[in-house]
């Protein structure tokens, strides 16, 4: 559990600031291929996890896109690490985030935006001020949906990061470990945590994404 929170919670992190920038250039800006962006920054959301977790490997394992320069350089690998499945469930929480986040914010009224710019506003103060803020409720549920993706996440934090008790054994791995064990009452009471505190989270983000905070 307390694996699951850390990397859910560095995977969150990085989500609300990759995904709300995205989100806003998806929503404010016209440009050739937008739409096309959208399609790949989405395709972790409705791909197998194994096949995330396998464009993962070819990327950032020790032999891939990123990760053959980064273990050059470094001596270093992310795969089989805590950090591998912090990736892992950033890239597959993103979309989510992306999702509401452009939803919320194509919402906000274009009468008090160009009242904004009216007013001698320029765009980054205005979507500080007026877009953000009138968009923080759909920003607050992408938030607590990713974060809730990211503690359920098994398939791609598998193909990267392994099984490894005490290094990458989030509770999605545990659960699958002890059931291959045969350890039914354990099994069991994790399963109940994790479904008790994924409809919570389901719940806030429902709460958050009609009432606001």
């Amino acid at each position: 559990m307390r694996l699951s929170l850390q990397v859910a919670s560095v995977a969150t992190v990085f989500v609300i600031l990759a995904g709300t920038a995205i989100a806003y250039v998806l929503a404010r800006k016209e440009f050739r291929g937008r739409e096309l962006l959208d399609v790949l920054f989405t395709l972790p959301l409705v791909l197998p996890p194994t096949v995330t977790g396998y464009y993962l490997i070819m990327v950032f394992g020790r032999n891939g896109l990123i990760g053959k320069m980064i273990y050059e350089w470094t001596g270093f690998t992310i795969m089989f690490t805590w950090y591998a499945a912090a990736l892992a469930s950033f890239v597959v929480s993103l979309p989510l985030m992306i999702k509401t986040t452009r939803a919320s914010i194509e919402s906000v009224d274009r009468n008090l935006i160009n009242a904004a710019y009216t007013s001698g506003h320029g765009e980054a103060e205005t979507a500080l001020r007026v877009i953000l803020p009138l968009a923080s409720k759909g920003i607050i549920a992408g938030a607590v949906l990713s974060f809730a993706r990211a503690m359920g996440e098994f398939g791609a934090t598998l193909m990267l990061a392994g099984d490894i008790p005490g290094r990458t054994d989030t509770m999605p791995l545990a659960i699958y470990s002890v059931a291959s064990s045969g350890e039914w009452t354990q099994a069991h009471a994790m399963v109940i945590l994790l479904t008790v505190m994924s409809g919570g989270f389901l719940y806030m983000a429902g709460t958050f994404s009609k009432r606001g905070v």
